[in-house]
């Protein structure tokens, strides 16, 4: 059965003549009526009892005309479904995101692709630190990733969208809490929690701020993540210099001091730069037109959780 006979069919169940049926298809009146005989012959029963006045669908034909509806109608969805995905509005992106980066850009980013990409299905994973991220992205098993340079190789694409300073975190009653503003030189003495690796970006802007501040910092403890390492500051074993954006995800126990002195960490979207994905292209695209990607130098980039808020909406 070849799917220009259906629609053919579906307009004369529809119009119940062949004249205007005809005209809808913009098909001269004969070549329909060959083709519905054509579909009556392949089928082996008549589909229309046809009079001088008028056309009637046989029992048969109501049959096909509402499986002719349904099919025709699937077709239809599956022809804008391509498109959709043909042109990056419909698909799946797997995105991840550095742990404190979750806490601020994951519900904006993801506000802003369901808004203008409705038909994108986003799969998140969060608390992901760059080492990680750059090796999916690498594999293919990543298609973007919200994480914090440098990077190695030429392999992958940045974009940097903010700057975040470290801060201190530290236990609620720890003397440093008290204060509303730390120096680097006022932690050399304490215990440190570090993130599990030797690659972690943030573990080298920590490293960093301490060798410029004359010392060598004792690790107390390692963490996979923000989500273990706060727990270990509220309990006491020791403290942690984060990313500003960490701020967004408080916990009980554990308070927030500036630290005048220490590094700034970059935020960047990360992609392959060979990646042509339709879908990668159009969250590109939505994310630039909402501001992310607002032009900034390191003495303007945002820094603080409401700059960021307003660079993305």
């Amino acid at each position: 059965m070849e799917l220009r006979h259906l629609r053919y069919f579906a307009a004369v169940a529809e119009t119940k003549h062949f004249g205007r049926a005809a005209d809808r298809l913009h098909l001269a009146q004969p070549a329909l009526s060959q083709a519905i005989r054509q579909l009556e012959g392949e089928l082996g029963t008549p589909l229309f009892v046809r009079t001088t006045r008028q056309v009637d669908l046989t029992p048969a034909g109501e049959f096909l005309r509402e499986e002719a509806a349904r099919i025709l109608a699937a077709i239809d969805d599956s022809v804008r479904g391509v498109r959709r995905i043909a042109e990056g509005r419909q698909g799946l992106l797997r995105i991840a995101f550095t742990g404190s980066a979750a806490h601020t850009l994951l519900p904006r980013i993801a506000r802003t692709v369901k808004r203008e990409l409705p038909g994108m299905a986003l799969e998140i994973h969060a608390d992901l630190l760059t080492p990680a991220q750059v090796a999916g992205l690498t594999d293919g098993s990543l298609d973007l990733g919200v994480l914090r340079p440098p990077t190695s190789g030429d392999a992958l694409t940045l974009r940097t969208i903010a700057r975040d300073p470290l801060v201190l975190a530290v236990a609620a009653d720890h003397p440093l809490a008290e204060k509303a503003e730390v120096s680097m030189a006022d932690l050399r003495t304490e215990d440190f929690i570090l993130f599990v690796g030797s690659r972690s970006v943030v573990n080298d802007a920590v490293l960093r701020s301490c060798r410029e501040a004359g010392f060598t910092p004792t690790v107390a403890h390692e963490a996979p993540g923000t989500t273990v390492m706060l727990p270990l500051v509220a309990a006491g074993l020791g403290v942690a210099l984060v990313p500003a954006a960490t701020r967004a995800a408080p916990l009980d126990g554990v308070v927030f001091r500036d630290v005048s002195d220490a590094a700034y960490l970059d935020l960047a979207l990360a992609w392959r730069t060979d990646d042509t994905d339709p879908a990668l292209l159009a969250v590109l695209e939505v994310l630039e037109a909402a501001g992310l990607f607002s032009p900034t130098t390191p003495d303007s980039a945002p820094d603080s959780a409401t700059e960021l808020d307003e660079a993305v909406r």
